[in-house]
């Protein structure tokens, strides 16, 4: 998890949510990391995170026998193509798959239909490309947000663009990369 953890905090604008024991969010998102594209260095109020680390199964996401003998799960928010080149496809085309098979590109169990990969202990198989699906992740919000900003400054009073306030536990967050503060 360290080297996949490595590789995203150098991106530039990263917003990590990790919550930790004792935070004010829900005890079963504690140890999980949620990365977000935000400059300004505050966690999106309206956006989903690009890519989560998970260390257990949550009460509706169980096939991936996570949190057993160290096993984690990568999951990452791919285009509709890579989405289908890496999966097999999906519906009744999708190619069959071991929902717990480690070190191999998955559907998400629970958000494949939204176009997630999942990747439970990335290693010697998919970790190159778990990066490179990490950046271009990582890039895609970062236009989405550029193109929010630019609606949001289009109009009088803000926009959608401008609702960059953080939430609840942003004790937690931090901005890493070459453009935030040091950590």
């Amino acid at each position: 998890m360290h080297e996949i953890l490595d590789a995203i905090r150098l991106f530039d604008g990263v917003v990590e949510f990790a919550p930790t024991e004792g935070s004010d969010v829900p005890p079963i998102a504690w140890g999980d990391h949620f990365f977000y594209y935000s400059p300004d260095g505050s966690i999106p109020a309206t956006t989903q995170p690009y890519a989560t680390i998970v260390t257990k199964d949550y009460p509706d996401d169980t096939t991936s026998r996570l949190g057993v003998d160290g096993r984690w799960r990568l999951n990452v928010q791919v285009d509709a193509t890579t989405f289908a080149t890496l999966t097999g496809g999906r519906g009744p085309d999708a190619a069959p798959h071991d929902p717990a098979e480690a070190d191999a590109v998955l559907r998400h169990p629970v958000y494949g239909a939204l176009d997630w990969v999942a990747i439970i202990n990335p290693g010697p198989r998919t970790l190159s490309m778990a990066k490179t699906l990490l950046r271009d992740a990582h890039e895609s919000a970062r236009r989405r947000a550029e193109r929010r900003d630019a609606v949001g400054r289009g109009s009088e009073g803000g926009g959608e663009g401008d609702a960059r306030e953080g939430g609840e536990g942003e004790e937690d967050a931090r901005v890493t990369g070459a453009g935030g503060p040091a950590s």
